[in-house]
C-alpha cells in the first residue's frame, strides 16, 4: 500500500510540475484538467481492475503476437537463420537489424491496410468523440489525438486541412500526444523484445497508449493553456480522404515502403545518437578521471541522476528506483528503443524481477519522448503545416517536457491500481 500510495503522490507532483511550469496559469481550463484527470483514473481502473479486462488484454495481446510471428516469415525468408530469435532452431543470437525492425515494416503494411479499408477509423472516431465530448478539447484536437494511438507522425495528416489555423495550444497538444505515444508500426519492437519475458506486454502497451491521450491533454493544456477559440471546438471534424490509397495492394505497399523508412530512420538514429552518446561519454569519462571520480561519468548516468526523484515518485520498490531511473534516463536520449532493449535484459538477468516494476516501467517508458523524436515531428508537422514552423519549433522542447510528464503520469496510473498478481514473467 505504501508503494501504491506514492504512486498517487507521484501522479499529482507530475501534474503540479506541469501547472508551475505553465506558460499562463490564469488561463487554465480547468474543467478539461480535472475530466483529463478522471479518465486517466477511469482507464486506469478499468485495464487493471475490471475481471473482463484482463481477459480483452489477453486477446489483444494475442492478437499483437500473431502478427508479430506472421512477420516472420518474410524475413526469414529474407535472411534465414539470421532471423531465427533466439531459442528458435537455426538461431545464431539476437540481431536487432534482422529480428526486429523487419516488423516494422510488416505492421506498417497491416496498419496501412487497415487504415483503407476504414477499420482503424472506426476506433479513431470512437476514441476522438470520448475524448471530445468528455475533456472538451477541440475536434482537430481530439481526431488527432486519437490517430496518436495508433499511427505515428503520420496522424497529423488526418487534421492536415486544420493546421494551418490551429491555436498554439492545439498545436503542443499534437505534439504531445505524438510524443507520449507509440505508433503500431514500432509498437512490434517492443513487443518483440519483451515478450519472450513478459507474454502480455502487447495488451499492455495498447493500453499505455490509450492511457497516454488524456495524460497528455493534462500535461499540455496546463503548459500551454487555451487562449483563443480553436476552429472546430464544436465537433470533430470528418475524416481527410486525401491521404487514402487508392486500392488495397496499393496501400499495402505504401505501408511497407513507409515501414522500409521507418526502419532504416530506427536504424540510423541508433548508429548516430549512441555513437554520438560513446564520443561524449569518453569525453566525460576524461573530465571526471580529472576529478577522481571512482565511476566513469557519462550522459545516461548524469540522467539517470535526474530521473532518480521521478522514478522514486513512481511507487516502485526502493531496490529497482536506480535502475528505472537509469530506464527513463536512457529513453531521452538513447530512445525508448534502447530502454526497452535494456529493460528485457534486466527482467531476463533477474536485476528486475518484481512483476508491478515491470508493468509501471511498461508504461512510463511507452512513447517516443526522446530528443530525436522532437526533430522528427516538430519537421514532419512543419512540412503539412509551413507557415507555423516557427510556432512548432518553439513548442518543441516545451512537448518534450509535456510528454515525459504524460508518460510519467500514465507510469503513476499504472502503479495506483496495477498489484502485478496477472504479470507473468519467464
Amino acid at each position: 500500500m505504501v508503494h501504491h500510495a506514492m504512486s498517487i503522490v507521484g501522479f499529482i507532483i507530475f501534474a503540479g510540475i506541469s501547472w508551475l511550469l505553465s506558460s499562463n496559469r490564469r488561463n487554465v481550463a480547468w474543467k478539461t484538467i480535472t475530466s483529463g484527470i478522471a479518465l486517466q483514473f477511469l482507464i486506469g481502473l478499468i485495464i487493471f481492475r475490471l475481471p473482463v479486462s484482463y481477459r480483452i488484454l489477453i486477446w489483444l495481446n494475442d492478437a499483437v503476437v500473431a502478427l508479430l510471428n506472421a512477420s516472420k516469415a518474410g524475413s526469414v525468408f529474407l535472411f534465414g537463420p539470421l532471423a531465427a530469435s533466439p531459442g528458435e532452431q537455426g538461431s545464431i543470437g539476437f540481431i536487432l537489424m534482422f529480428q526486429v525492425l523487419p516488423v516494422v515494416i510488416f505492421f506498417s503494411a497491416v496498419t496501412s491496410m487497415l487504415y483503407h479499408l476504414r477499420v482503424l477509423q472506426i476506433f479513431v472516431r470512437l476514441f476522438a468523440k470520448l475524448f471530445h465530448r468528455t475533456m472538451k478539447i477541440s475536434g482537430a484536437e481530439s481526431l488527432s489525438s486519437a490517430a496518436n494511438i495508433f499511427l505515428g507522425i503520420e496522424s497529423a495528416l488526418v487534421v492536415r486541412p486544420y493546421l494551418e489555423r490551429m491555436t498554439r495550444s492545439e498545436l503542443m497538444l499534437i505534439l504531445t500526444t505524438g510524443l507520449a505515444t507509440v505508433a503500431s508500426s514500432s509498437l512490434g519492437v517492443y513487443v518483440a523484445f519483451l515478450t519472450p519475458v513478459f507474454p502480455q506486454v502487447a495488451g499492455h502497451m495498447l493500453s499505455a497508449s490509450i492511457l497516454a491521450i488524456p495524460a497528455s491533454v493534462v500535461a499540455a493544456k496546463l503548459l500551454v493553456p487555451e487562449t483563443e477559440t480553436p476552429e472546430t471546438l464544436a465537433a470533430v471534424p470528418p475524416d481527410d480522404e486525401s491521404e487514402r490509397s487508392k486500392n488495397l495492394i496499393s496501400a499495402l505497399i505504401q505501408g511497407a515502403m513507409e515501414g522500409l523508412k521507418l526502419a532504416a530512420g530506427i536504424s540510423a538514429l541508433l548508429i548516430a545518437i549512441l555513437g554520438v552518446v560513446a564520443l561524449l561519454d569518453k569525453l566525460l569519462g576524461a573530465l571526471g578521471s580529472l576529478f577522481g571520480m571512482s565511476e566513469p561519468l557519462s550522459i545516461v548516468r548524469i540522467l539517470s541522476w535526474f530521473f532518480y526523484p521521478f522514478a522514486y515518485l513512481l511507487g516502485l520498490q526502493s531496490s529497482d528506483v536506480p535502475t528505472a531511473a537509469r530506464l527513463l534516463g536512457e529513453r531521452v536520449i538513447l530512445t525508448e528503443v534502447v530502454s526497452y532493449n535494456h529493460l528485457a535484459q534486466l527482467i531476463t538477468s533477474g536485476q528486475i524481477n518484481d512483476p508491478r516494476t515491470v508493468v509501471i516501467l511498461t508504461y512510463a517508458l511507452c512513447g517516443f519522448a526522446h530528443v530525436a523524436a522532437v526533430a522528427i515531428f516538430v519537421g514532419g508537422t512543419a512540412v503539412l503545416a509551413p507557415s507555423r514552423r516557427d510556432d512548432l519549433a518553439s513548442l518543441g522542447l516545451r512537448a518534450l517536457l509535456a510528454a515525459t510528464l504524460a508518460t510519467l503520469m500514465t507510469g503513476s496510473v499504472a502503479g495506483i491500481f496495477s498489484s502485478g498478481q496477472q504479470v507473468l514473467l519467464r
